[in-house]
């Protein structure tokens, strides 16, 4: 297997660290920050005689609060068809690796080498599926051209087989530089066997030496932080709470403690994986390169990497490139609201990775909660994708920020069109990222077995879909930017001739609570043209002037995106039904229905047989 993937064996050399040219300490800004009115470009001209590739978009293949029904791989499978046509280019998975329970989403990682192959935790498949689901679930994408995002969890481990007794200081939680406690010995859950894989993979088994501390005591059955001797954070991490090598993991996956709410966990604490370490760096290195040898993935989501040694994921990075496929796409969570030191981040990186845009998800958050107060035109304002359009993924939602969960940032109901529009169908402005639970609906924080509080997807699951449809088709071409008032904004795109013969789209919106319009520019091209909304929320006609020019209606706290009635595709969007029943709900409430008529029937004629019976009977 070694030989195959070309990667040294297990237990080989571990990989050189990287260079030091740029500490750690350099990434440490002066917080500049940059106003959307200062630094978005306006026009974003894009020539006619320019490349013009599709669109990509991602798509964030599950939420938090999904059944653990082990039927996912499946039911992703079988949605590609409909994805394709969307436009998806790749599906960012959930963690696929055996969880510390079965109905584990994969954060609480047990182990990285069972894809849900093995009998371990209670369980041979994961929450998700079963390996070989995921394997068809991949080989399915390929043919559909979608790449699939593996979620890898590779800062902790859960779910110990076997406990340990080690020395170790108590750390104070809201300060990781400070000593709380005596030095003593603890009995941390630090033992991992894997006995249900026996040695399959990878022969490593991780002991206490493989971790620098943990989060219980199971001596004095108590939480809290403990560092192990000999052992000392990574000094290039995120600085929040002194140091956040260590992330309090059982605390933040749903918000609660696991001591608190389930006993029988209390041996499946999080231990912290020390990066330095020889035998974890050859094995997380050999890891990604025996991945790839399961399948054909299209690239990587790194969870949680503002807790790891930044030296590390460089070397891992540079490691993925150049022995396990310089094609695949990389993207880190950071959950940092500061734009200006995630630029360094990818700068120190190289570039070859990409952040999610935190700073824009809690500004949408901001101004949607404000209603009608918030100003449309601070939306972009210190944005990542201001700063680094070409390495960012902006979203929404997702499952971190999604109610419920350690990273809750709601965003209005109303807004999420209008947030989708500006994410979906600007230039220049990274990759977005859709939400499974905007498509295809969300079972909540507590869901019944009625599946009476299941929350359907925004407006019917009706207009995102189009909005992805539009930006498949006419999101391309020269941006012109109208971001000067503050509660209705709107940009146009004039359309490129290798896209769907040079159509463009015009997209309007306010957060007020009456109509309003906006006089845009699409393009000379486009004069005497009629447009219509794709959304149908606003409506009559717009015809283009002479010079290009069109005056743009939008309904009250809306959005409407305006394309040429006659453009290449608009057939087809006009009459496209997504079907966003993914999970058959519709399909069992008709079958339910099929069947009560026909019992009802049934119990008809058997009354009107019963009463003809009885008519003869009175006649004889």
């Amino acid at each position: 297997m070694s030989a195959f993937l070309g990667l040294p064996p297990p237990a080989g050399p571990s990989p050189p660290p990287s260079p030091t040219e740029a500490p750690s300490s350099a990434l440490r800004p002066w917080r500049a920050r940059r106003p959307a009115a200062q630094w978005l470009p306006n026009p974003v001209l894009i020539p006619a005689h320019a490349p013009c590739p599709a669109n990509p978009t991602m798509l964030q293949g599950f939420e938090w609060y999904m059944p653990a029904d082990g039927a996912h791989w499946g039911r992703l499978a079988g949605a590609l068809p409909a994805l394709a046509a969307l436009g998806v280019s790749s599906v960012w998975i959930p963690p696929a690796c055996k969880a510390a329970r079965p109905e584990g989403n994969g954060y609480d990682i047990y182990d990285l080498y069972d894809l849900g192959e093995f009998e371990q935790k209670g369980t041979t498949r994961t929450k998700w599926g079963g390996k070989k689901e995921l394997v068809a679930l991949v080989k399915e994408a390929e043919g559909f051209g979608i790449g699939v995002i593996f979620d890898a969890v590779l800062n902790h481990k859960a779910a110990a087989d076997y406990s340990e007794e080690v020395i170790a200081e108590r750390i104070n939680p809201k300060d990781r530089r400070k000593v709380v406690g005596e030095e003593g010995v603890i009995q941390a859950w630090t033992g991992y066997e894997f006995p249900g894989r026996r040695g399959a993979y990878s022969p490593l088994k991780w002991n206490k030496e493989h971790f620098t501390g943990i989060d219980y005591d199971d001596r004095i059955r108590e939480n809290g932080v403990w560092k192990f001797r000999g052992k000392e954070w990574a000094e290039d991490v995120d600085e929040e709470l002194g140091n956040y090598d260590y992330l309090l993991v059982h605390s933040s996956l749903g918000g609660e403690s696991w001591v608190e709410t389930d006993k029988r966990a209390l041996h499946s604490m999080f231990a912290d994986v020390d990066h330095r370490h020889p035998d974890v760096r050859r094995d997380l290195f050999y890891w990604a390169g025996w991945l790839r040898s399961q399948m054909k993935l299209g690239g990587l989501r790194l969870d949680a990497i503002k807790h790891y040694s930044f030296e590390f994921l460089r070397d891992f990075i540079t490691h993925i490139q150049q022995h396990v496929d310089p094609n695949w796409f990389l993207v880190g969570e950071y959950w940092r609201e500061d734009s200006e030191f995630l630029a360094r981040y990818i700068e120190y990186m190289g570039h070859r990775i990409s952040l999610f845009d935190v700073q824009l998800v809690t500004n949408l958050s901001k101004v949607s909660l404000l209603g009608e107060k918030g100003d449309l035109r601070q939306v972009f304002d210190d944005a990542l994708v201001v700063w680094k359009p070409n390495n960012t993924v902006t979203f929404v939602v997702n499952h971190d920020t999604q109610d419920g969960q350690s990273l809750e940032t709601p965003v209005a109901p109303s807004f999420i069109p209008l947030a989708y529009s500006l994410i979906l169908l600007r230039a220049n402005a990274g990759i977005p990222c859709v939400f499974w639970s905007d498509l295809y609906g969300s079972f909540g924080q507590h869901p019944r077995p009625d599946r009476g509080n299941f929350i359907p997807p925004n407006s019917g699951g009706a207009v995102l879909p189009k909005m992805m449809l539009a930006r498949q088709l006419w999101a391309y071409g020269s941006q012109f930017d109208y971001l000067d008032q503050p509660h209705c904004i709107g940009f146009t795109r004039h359309g490129h001739p290798a896209r769907s013969g040079g159509d463009g789209l015009a997209v309007v919106m306010t957060n007020g609570w009456a109509f309003a319009s906006k006089k845009m520019f699409v393009g000379e091209a486009h004069a005497r043209e009629v447009w219509t909304d794709v959304l149908r929320w606003c409506p009559g006609k717009v015809v283009i002037d002479s010079a290009g020019w069109g005056e743009f209606p939008v309904a009250c706290r809306s959005v409407s995106v305006w394309v040429n009635r006659a453009a290449q595709g608009r057939e087809f969007v006009d009459s496209f039904v997504f079907n966003h029943d993914i999970y058959g709900f519709e399909k069992e409430a008709e079958e339910a229905a099929r069947r009560g008529a026909e019992i009802a029937a049934q119990r008809a004629l058997e009354r009107l047989d019963i009463a003809e019976r009885g008519g003869r009977h009175d006649r004889q």
